[in-house]
């Protein structure tokens, strides 16, 4: 036995990671021997003497480096949800590990000759239709990431990829670092005004745990945001608001300008070299939107129709900060005169809602309405190990009561853990022979923790924000695919939103919201006209929002399709590309670009638009539901079947099998009431 916890088989309910056993300093041996195994792995299907065939090359390859991929997932999910200076510091030692591991691969001529063996003298008849895909994904993968290159150019395009890995954990580490060590002291009563009790308790315990008197608030989503919502003192909402827009951004060691530049440039060669014009070229060959032209198209098209909207809300809002003295509205104004905009249109705020969505009552929402739709139920496990002690763990059995997979909820902020909210994976699905590998899922978040005796409360958007992870988690839950590299959201990245954004839809359903929405402590069910209230206000701000997430696209596309040049600021950039769908003056030395960890640090380079983009399936998709009944059997056991497919069919045929047709963007737009 190997004296590696990592490199061991895990004696474990459902194998699954032994987190309270692992030392962080086993990760960088283990990654290593984890390489020669897979390694050892690829030389026994290259050197198999052999006719190349679907079963000795496919089949073999897809089985390579299991225990790796494990590993590596484990690392790097904790590098997100639980790090410190030692595996921050790891990451930029295993990252260029991982990448020349993976380099090793694509550049292998004789695995890539076998390969284009295999595929040249393919029979579709011969092969499933999964078998077919699989074939067609590896063959497609292995030529469009530089195969087919010379040796001179794999050996740059090698460093490339070496560079990247390790810019982007840089990236990320910047982020996280500037975001804890920024704090708002605040020791006047006047300074806290408008501000609701349970934020005040939350900044006092916070300030207390820095042993300083008075109230601390933080950049960590649950302490920024409401203090920009109901702060009344101006001038401490442009001070938090300017911060958490100058995180990266400074001039200090943290800066990730820089970064930004050399990142860019890396993948705008990596292009080059890889025959694409951009390397948004390169990305949208495996999307449903296939070229810049297209994404750009469907921006613009978008933008159009929202405009008009989003203007009449800042007219709306500048209206009520009139009243306030104030001449020009600015970003930081935003959050504040919104929420009093929603009290005066919806008769609620978001505040006096938090005590009917504690998270327990959420969470369990979540689940029956997964029961009622897929028939899987969750059941607490205490015996599933992890990595901090708020995780909570589930086993989630499929409708006979059989073991369907694992799922790890982390719902609280703390200093090692990412801003955000996200969905990932420990182990995916797949079959090896007549056994079903059944997933490991996980979603992270950063709701407010409990206060003594109150429980964590949501606002509305944080429940949002839980059913669209949890939609995230389903679709790996769900994953019945035979190969693991096809399975769960391994799926085009502009479909993968679907499953998430889909789910988000039901928290806006009257007799659904019934069910849950209950004051944790008088019992009381939230009234009909509330309810009705945030049905209403379900289109509230939409406009703005569509418009945001615009220009967070069009600033994407701009990075990738080669409009950045050396000698221009981030900042002046930015504006230039996001100015179609700016809404508020800008405040000079802010930028979101050194913050903007999904394009520089996750995987979504010149595919933000996809947000947007799986909004109109989402909607088409859940307008059938409207129609058929929100729980309807039989439409949802179409959706289970597009969820349990992952990506063994192009996705847009698979949306044509659940639907009927393909998506009709008119859905959302009347959702968003952006159809006039």
């Amino acid at each position: 036995m190997n004296d590696n916890t990592l490199l061991n088989s895990y004696n474990t309910p459902f194998e699954s990671i032994p987190f309270e056993k692992i030392k962080q300093e086993e990760f960088k041996s283990a990654i290593e021997e984890g390489i020669l195994i897979a390694k050892q792995e690829l030389n026994k299907i290259i050197e198999n003497s052999e006719k190349p065939t679907f079963e000795n090359t496919m089949v073999a390859l897809e089985s390579v480096g299991k225990k790796l991929n494990i590993i590596s997932s484990t690392f790097f999910n904790l590098n997100s949800a639980e790090t410190n200076d030692f595996l921050q510091n790891l990451a930029t030692e295993v990252s260029p590990l991982l990448t020349e591991y993976a380099n090793d691969i694509i550049f292998n001529d004789r695995l890539f000759n076998k390969i284009k063996e295999v595929y040249t003298n393919r029979d579709p008849s011969n092969l499933t239709p999964e078998e077919f895909r699989l074939l067609e994904k590896t063959y497609q993968d292995f030529s469009r990431n530089g195969a087919l290159l010379n040796q001179q150019d794999k050996q740059k395009l090698r460093e490339i990829s070496n560079e990247l890995a390790i810019l982007s954990v840089k990236f990320g580490q910047n982020v996280l670092k500037e975001t804890n060590d920024y704090f708002l002291h605040l020791t006047e009563e006047n300074q806290i005004e408008g501000i609701p009790a349970s934020i005040k308790e939350m900044a006092e315990l916070e300030a207390k745990k820095r042993n300083l008197e008075g109230w601390v608030f933080t950049l960590q989503y649950p302490s920024y945001i409401p203090f920009l919502t109901y702060a009344k003192n101006r001038d401490l909402r442009k001070e938090i608001y300017t911060a958490s827009m100058q995180r990266a951004f400074k001039n200090n060691e943290f800066n990730n300008e820089e970064i930004i530049h050399k990142i860019v440039t890396l993948r705008d060669k990596k292009a080059q070299l890889l025959g694409f014009n951009t390397y948004a070229d390169f990305i949208l060959v495996e999307r449903m939107a296939n070229t810049p032209t297209l994404v750009y198209e469907f921006l613009d098209d978008l933008l159009s129709k929202a405009r008009p909207f989003a203007e009449n809300e800042i007219n709306e809002l500048m209206h009520l900060a009139e009243k306030d003295g104030i001449i020009e509205l600015m970003p930081y104004d935003h959050a504040y005169y919104s929420e009093k905009l929603r009290e005066e249109k919806f008769s609620f705020s978001e505040e006096e809602l938090k005590p009917y969505f504690p998270l327990n009552q959420v969470l369990e929402a979540a689940f029956k309405a997964a029961k009622k739709l897929y028939g899987v139920s969750f059941l607490e496990r205490k015996d599933i190990q992890k990595y901090h002690s708020e995780v909570i763990t589930y086993e989630v059995l499929n409708e006979n009561n059989e073991h369907l997979a694992l799922f790890y909820a982390d719902f609280h902020p703390r200093e090692g853990k990412r801003a955000g909210a996200w969905m990932t994976s420990y182990r995916g699905q797949y079959k090896q022979g007549k056994e079903n590998i059944r997933p490991h899922i996980s979603i992270v978040c950063n709701f407010s923790r409990p206060n003594g005796n109150t429980p964590s409360l949501l606002t509305f958007n944080e429940v949002t924000t839980l059913f669209h992870e949890f939609g995230h988690a389903l679709h790996g839950i769900l994953a019945d695919t035979v190969f693991e590299s096809l399975s769960g959201t391994n799926v085009y990245w502009d479909f993968v939103e679907l499953p998430s954004q889909f789910m988000e839809n039901f928290v806006y359903e009257k007799d659904f919201l019934k069910t849950f929405a209950i004051h944790y402590q008088t019992g009381e069910v939230l009234s009909d006209e509330k309810i009705d209230k945030i049905v209403e206000s379900a289109n509230f701000m939409q406009g703005y929002q569509t418009l945001r997430q615009i220009g967070l696209g069009l600033l994407d596309m701009g990075y990738h399709t080669n409009k950045l040049k050396p000698e221009d600021s981030i900042e002046n950039f930015e504006q230039e590309q996001t100015k179609k769908a700016q809404l508020y003056p800008h405040i000079e030395k802010t930028c979101i670009s050194t913050s903007f960890s999904h394009i520089f640090q996750g995987g979504y380079a010149a595919g933000y638009y996809s947000y947007k983009w799986a909004e109109i399936l989402d909607a088409d998709a859940f307008e059938l539901f409207k129609e058929k009944g929100i729980f309807d059997k039989e439409t949802a056991k179409k959706f289970k079947t597009l969820l349990s497919k992952g990506g063994t069919q192009n996705p847009m045929d698979l949306y044509i099998d659940f639907r009927g047709r393909k998506p009709m963007p008119e859905a959302l737009l009347k959702r968003a009431g952006l159809l006039k």
